[in-house]
Formats: structure tokens, sequence, C-alpha cells
């Protein structure tokens, strides 16, 4: 390896063992220079990023998964820029200690090395439940795609549990005109909630399965087919039902502060899906009948 010498048009040689000089303080620092557009950024930072995670699991006490994670803070309007690589130093080292139980110590950190009032961050993993088919008890696994949407400011910090659970839904119309069956599909629900005290997610998806047609399952043997037909069609549930039958539980549930669930049924015999969305604030009264 060589360093060509612009004065001279010679090379003077550098060893691999040896020291580059420390040229950092001679480096101008371009995101750090004012701004005088006086036009401060909600949201700045980085997205996509994939890293290892912890996270806990009710069965076994944890799993280590593969998250993505977006990373953003408040940007001041004096500020050009915010310095990208420090969400990945940040990251990096938490190693695989990321967890929901460490988010306030790494927005905390992210806040005070970027210098902003707001922080936020989101991890979007899969989570794996091992689920015994309900006629044979083969067990399998599910996987459901979970995300932690954690935001810190000033006088406030909390956590947002989202989760997207795919079910069986089957129309209660077509069985009450049907002579021989009813159509069914697949749907998904996205279930989001914000709690006062800690909260499995497992639980959230166990509450939105027991509310659908019907739950689904990796792996079926023929009794477990027949079963979850027949299930289905005895517990016929438009999207409509599901979004309410799930709200209902979730208002009798003192720890959720705050939820949204939406439903989507990709029907199967239209080309458009059938979909329906409550979001509500518990600290807020119900319409009175």
């Amino acid at each position: 390896m060589a360093i060509k010498n612009h004065d001279t048009q010679s090379e003077t040689p550098l060893s691999y063992g040896e020291d580059l000089p420390d040229c950092a303080s001679e480096i101008p620092d371009t995101q750090g220079l004012p701004d005088k557009r006086r036009i401060a950024i909600d949201k700045v930072g980085i997205k996509d990023i994939q890293h290892p995670v912890r996270v806990m699991d009710r069965s076994q006490g944890e799993q280590h998964t593969i998250a993505r994670f977006n990373a953003f803070v408040g940007l001041p309007h004096h500020f050009k820029g915010t310095h990208m690589s420090r969400f990945v130093e940040i990251l990096n080292q938490h190693e695989r200690e990321i967890s929901v139980l460490s988010f306030r110590n790494i927005l905390e950190e992210m806040r005070d090395r970027l210098e902003a009032e707001e922080a936020h961050l989101e991890m979007t993993f899969p989570l794996f439940v091992m689920k015994s088919a309900p006629a044979t008890g083969v067990q399998s696994l599910m996987d459901y795609e979970v995300t932690f949407h954690g935001n810190l400011s000033s006088d406030d910090y909390g956590i947002i549990i989202e989760v997207n659970v795919p079910v069986t839904s089957l129309c209660p119309c077509s069985k009450s005109i049907s002579r021989y069956g009813a159509h069914n599909q697949r749907s998904n629900v996205n279930l989001k909630v914000r709690a006062e005290d800690f909260v499995w997610v497992e639980d959230l998806v166990e509450l939105v399965e027991s509310e659908a047609s019907c739950d689904l399952y990796g792996v079926l043997k023929r009794p477990d087919e027949k079963y979850v037909t027949e299930r289905a069609y005895d517990n016929p549930k438009f999207v409509e039902d599901m979004v309410r039958d799930i709200a209902r539980r979730l208002e009798d549930d003192g720890r959720i502060l705050w939820y949204s669930v939406g439903a989507e049924n990709f029907e199967s015999i239209h080309n458009h899906s059938a979909y329906a969305w409550i979001e509500r604030d518990k600290a807020e009264p119900l319409p009175e009948t």
C-alpha cells in the first residue's frame, strides 16, 4: 500500500500495521452546520436495518430472531442534518441485548447523542408460536409479524405493540342463503395496543384468534381439517363482527389504554377485500345506547 505525495509526485511507502494519521478534526462536520430555513423536521433517521434481537417468549422464556429497525429523531430547525451513522452505532453497541425492556435506554441514548428532543424506534420481527392441531394434537410453528413502536419525548414515554394475526372467516350471509355450504377466506387482523401494564404478545394473538371463525395452524391432518372446517361453519362472522368482538374484549381488559383493530377479508368470491377498522382511546367514554 502506498500514499501518493501530490507535491513531489513520489510515493511514500506505508505498511499495513502503521496507524493512519488522526485527521478527524480536520474534516468538516457538514451535518452539524447551522440551517437558516427555520424549519424543524419531525422524523429523520434510518429505515429497514436488520439486527439480531432477543424477545420474550411466554412458554420458553425468550427466543432469538432477526428484526428490522426504523430509528428516527426530531431534528431542531437550527441543525442542517443528523448523524446517520450514530443510529447504527447505538444498535451495534447493544448487540443482541435489544428487547422491549431495553427500548427506553436505546431511545434515551438516541435522543442524547443526536441532541434531539424526541426519539422514535420501531422494531419488526417474526414471533414463532408452537401450536397443537385441534383434533390430533400434532404440533407445528406459526409465525406472527410483531412490531414495537417506541416513542420518547421530554414529557412522555410509551410503547405500542402491533401484531398481525392471520385467521379464517366464514360469511354469515353466504351460510344463510346457501344449501350446500358457505364461502370462507383467510383474513388478516392487525391489532395495536398501548397498555399501562405488561402484556404478552401471545395473549393478544390468542384474543384475536378466539374471535375469528377459526384460527390457522401450520400442520393439519384429516381429522384436524374436518374440525377447522366445521368450526368455521358453526362460527360465521362478518368482518364487522370480528373487529367489534375483539374491541369488546379489549374494553374489558383494564391493562389496555388505547387500541386499534383492523380486519381485512381476502374474499374468495370477489376480486376485492372486505375491511373494517376501529380505533379508540379508552379515556374517552363509549357512546350511550
